[in-house]
């Protein structure tokens, strides 16, 4: 509700948002340093039903939610002798055997990718990360590079289906240079085309217009006039009541 009131979001991608939440859809959140990644996350997080097993996995501690069943995990850097680490990687595969229903990662940034990913695509569905990129594109193309990092000697191709199969939405989010930060595009991660690009289509976008005379950053919201994919796994689990609006602009009965 904040982030609608500053402007960062419209109330439709607010409902968005949180029905993909409760739809235990995996979601990817992108964007550059103190653009409002965490915060979004921890929007988003706070929608998850409190009955659900969470895992959180930091760097250092920034995500605090208020219900019961949740568990946080911290890395360590290595002490003075060079003994004694514990990576995001190593709390990833433990985290495994906590019996989670969904697992946060604060932030993926190395060889963690591929675990991250595959823990999305083996019973834990609904989990939530942030990536440093500057688009939806760059997201995906930072994954495939982390996951190459880790050792798996993957077909591209074949890497690009694990993709897909792993993630439905990447969240983009930036700051702008009078200080607002906006979410400027949520996409839906579709498939891997013929040519073997990774099809990602927009749900909504900010356009941004220009900048108004008191120096502020001016544009609009738009909705894609198509219904995404997801809508139909909304639906499943009888969520997709809470997009209110927006099933009527994608002409879509209640």
């Amino acid at each position: 509700d904040d982030l609608v009131r500053l402007g960062s979001l419209t109330p439709e991608m607010a409902q968005f948002l949180r029905a993909a939440a409760r739809a235990r859809l995996n979601l990817l959140i992108s964007g550059g340093t103190g653009s409002g990644k965490t915060t979004l996350l921890g929007a988003i997080a706070a929608h998850i039903p409190a009955e659900e097993r969470l895992v959180i996995i930091e760097d250092m501690n920034e995500l605090r939610l208020e219900r019961e069943h949740v568990i946080y995990l911290e890395s360590r850097p290595p002490n003075v002798e060079g003994k004694g680490e514990v990576t995001i990687r190593q709390l990833l595969r433990n985290a495994l055997r906590m019996r989670p229903d969904r697992i946060i990662v604060g932030e993926v940034r190395g060889e963690e990718a591929l675990d991250m990913l595959q823990a999305m695509n083996t019973g834990h569905e609904g989990s939530l990360t942030t990536i440093h990129a500057n688009s939806p594109q760059d997201a995906l193309r930072r994954l495939e590079a982390m996951v190459t990092m880790s050792g798996a000697q993957l077909p591209v191709r074949v890497l690009r289906e694990h993709l897909v199969a792993a993630l439905n939405i990447v969240v983009q989010t930036q700051r702008f240079e009078d200080g607002s930060r906006q979410v400027v595009a949520i996409d839906e991660v579709r498939g891997v085309g013929e040519s073997g690009e990774l099809q990602v289509v927009p749900v909504f976008r900010f356009e941004r217009a220009g900048v108004d005379a008191e120096g502020l950053v001016a544009g609009e919201f738009r909705t894609a006039p198509e219904p995404p994919a997801c809508l139909r796994r909304m639906r499943g689990y009888g969520v997709h009541a809470e997009l209110g609006p927006l099933l009527a602009d994608w002409g879509e009965g209640p």
